[in-house]
């Protein structure tokens, strides 16, 4: 999963997070992996954005929207 391999600063770190957020919406669940990550991404974006961008946040909003979590 591009999200758990990609290097500190990439911008796809923040796109799997966003896209996963995205798939959220859509199908209206997510794994639990994929759930940690997002939850994951969005803390370090939190913690530092040079490490990941705050598309990882956008995902986060969606997931908790559209599955009512957390």
């Amino acid at each position: 999963m591009v999200g758990t391999r990609a290097h500190s600063g990439s911008p796809l770190l923040g796109l799997a997070a966003l896209c996963l957020g995205h798939n959220a919406r859509r199908f209206g669940r997510l794994g639990d992996e994929a759930l940690a990550l997002v939850r994951s991404l969005a803390a370090r974006a939190e913690a530092d954005p040079q490490d990941v961008d705050g598309r990882a946040l956008d995902g986060l909003d969606d997931v908790r929207s559209f599955l009512h979590v957390w």
